[in-house]
């Protein structure tokens, strides 16, 4: 059989419209601050819970608020993971629906690279995590999941500290493959890190929840009416058992993405999410990461007995080799068996670039691990500084072989500023008549 003419061949990684440029460009801003702020939060923890004032910090993050009578007298840490990662992914939702509805990617032919990938990069990690501690004992296997998330904020902020020129295709895809391994890291929680489940206040969750939809799908946006309901399906969540974050997908789903009446300007869905990102990467994650960063090295008995514990190596090396290696496996596997090829000007290393950028796990990926090993745990904390250490290597990694890709997209960029057109709409992303082959 003949090979397909070029112009008919599926391509990976091909070139985004421009409004769907704009709009993640927007978003990478965002996040990039907020993957920044992210940072410095969790060296100020680590630093705080190694200092002589440890205890001080402790005290904190241990400190009580809430009313008892709801069963809402958590510590600080636990609403920081159970209250503001609700926010978090709200708006993870939100991308994920309005990607697959209204975005590029509702086209299959494009949507399968991402999700592929995303999956890839989850099975491989819990694998070598399994092979591991498969002959531990004493539970360890229970933090299977811990290196299978994607953390967007803080990839995004790598991206921004090393200034590359990559292409706005690949700068997508890792913004997607990172909105489904979220999806698929609720999925997890929700299933396999749920010890006890109560179907009264689940039943009854959805009562606010189907109010808050019915509101939405109005187009109501009238937050003195939708926080209230939002809130309420959260304390309801809560109580059933399920991880509380689960509220916050559920809610973003019942948003409509498509204008009800043809038109200019954003969804609704876009709206919350351009209104309530910040706060999610400005503040929701970075203290979430505040409290969950902070591991005292002596309490986990010090970076060399961490080291030889089977679930630090297992985090470490499922993030560093399994993610990369499941991401790059599974954008093979795509090209392999739907003959696509990578997009003109793109190289298999931009994908390695990519793939290594993917291990940097952490909002997510600190969360599981609290919910496999219960937060303080000797264990907890040698996950945590396997996530510490399995990101910095995943992020210096990936950083090395983006810079070395970064020369030829400043190029490359910089002939596309040329060609421009009046209206500022690079002619690269205008529509071409198609040439009958």
């Amino acid at each position: 059989m003949s090979r397909p003419p070029a112009n008919r061949t599926p391509l990976l990684l091909s070139r985004r419209s421009w409004p769907e440029v704009r709009r993640i460009g927007d978003i990478l801003r965002t996040e990039t601050v907020g993957g920044v702020l992210l940072l410095i939060a969790a060296v100020l923890a680590l630093a705080w819970a190694n200092s002589p004032w440890s205890d001080a910090y402790r005290s904190l993050a241990d400190a009580v608020v809430g009313p008892k009578a709801l069963h809402l007298d958590l510590s600080l840490a636990q609403w920081a993971a159970d209250g503001l990662l609700a926010i978090f992914f709200f708006v993870a939702g939100l991308e994920l629906k309005r990607e697959f509805v209204a975005g590029d990617l509702r086209e299959p032919r494009r949507a399968i690279l991402p999700v592929a990938a995303a999956l890839g990069g989850m099975a491989l990690p819990a694998l070598i995590y399994v092979a591991f501690n498969v002959a531990a004992g004493g539970g360890a296997l229970i933090g299977w999941a811990i290196p299978t998330a994607t953390d967007i904020a803080f990839a995004l902020a790598v991206l921004g500290v090393i200034n590359t020129s990559l292409p706005s295709a690949m700068r997508t895809f890792l913004l997607t493959l990172a909105v489904v391994d979220d999806l698929l890291a609720i999925v997890i929680i929700a299933v396999f890190y749920t010890s006890s489940l109560h179907f009264g206040p689940l039943l009854l969750a959805v009562v606010p929840m189907a109010l808050f939809g019915l509101l939405v799908q109005r187009r109501v946006r009238s937050w003195w009416l939708l926080l209230p309901l939002a809130a309420v399906t959260w304390v309801l969540v809560h109580a059933s058992g399920v991880h509380a974050t689960v509220a916050g997908v559920a809610l973003a789903f019942t948003v409509p993405v498509l204008r009800r009446k043809p038109g200019p300007g954003p969804g609704l869905a876009e709206h919350f999410e351009h209104r309530i990102r910040p706060l999610s990467a400005g503040v929701a994650v970075p203290v979430f990461a505040f409290f969950a960063a902070g591991v005292s090295l002596a309490g986990a008995g010090g970076l060399g007995t961490t080291l030889t514990d089977s679930v630090a190596l297992g985090v470490i090396v499922g993030l560093v080799v399994g993610k990369a290696a499941g991401v790059l496996g599974a954008t093979w596997l795509v090209q392999r068996f739907t003959r696509a090829r990578l997009a003109e000007g793109l190289a298999w290393w931009d994908m390695v670039g990519l793939a290594l950028l993917a291990g940097v796990g952490f909002t997510v990926s600190l969360l599981i691990g609290e919910l496999a090993f219960g937060a303080g745990s000797e264990r907890d904390d040698h996950s945590k500084i396997g996530v510490l250490l399995g990101s910095l290597l995943s992020a210096v990694l990936a950083a090395v072989v983006l810079r070395a890709r970064n020369r030829h997209y400043q190029g490359v960029c910089a002939l596309e500023e040329r060609d421009s057109d009046a209206d500022g709409v690079p002619d690269v992303y205008e529509e071409q008549p198609t040439t009958p082959s």
